[in-house]
């Protein structure tokens, strides 16, 4: 294992950690939410304690993901590994905390949201066992105040 590589288990965040998520997924790049405030990790935080998976090196978080549970699937996003810390297997455990995490739960299926123009992120997926849904086109709308 490299030094860099955390040794610690994968955790549940705490609203503590908002703002270096945040700074997190800043570093490591990639499109960001409308979702993506310290409001909007707060509210997941308290609607799921357990929706927001981090690794950590010496406290500092390195890599996360968002499980949320929906009741009926388990639906994975922003999963994000900070560029220092990446090609050693953390975005895999992650995502595998977060599988076991929603099979205790009974989900029998499971969903990851990606950037479909992102050759890294579509290859991990596919690598990792999850195939390409082609027949599904995902529709969204902002609900403004």
């Amino acid at each position: 294992m490299d030094a860099r590589t955390p040794t610690s288990a994968i955790e549940n965040a705490t609203e503590k950690d908002i703002a270096s998520v945040l700074e997190l997924w800043k570093t490591a790049g990639g499109p960001t939410s409308v979702s993506d405030t310290p409001e909007g990790l707060a509210h997941l935080l308290r609607t799921d304690p357990q929706a927001l998976l981090l690794a950590r090196s010496d406290g500092t978080p390195i890599g996360s993901l968002i499980a949320a549970w929906d009741g009926w699937r388990g639906n994975f996003y922003k999963l994000v590994v900070h560029p220092a810390h990446r090609r050693q297997g953390l975005a895999t455990r992650l995502l595998r905390e977060g599988e076991r995490r929603f099979r205790s739960r009974g989900a029998i299926r499971l969903t990851a949201i990606v950037v479909e123009n992102d050759p890294i992120a579509v290859s991990f997926w596919n690598a990792v066992g999850y195939e390409q849904q082609t027949q599904r086109t995902r529709f969204v709308r902002r609900l403004e105040d």
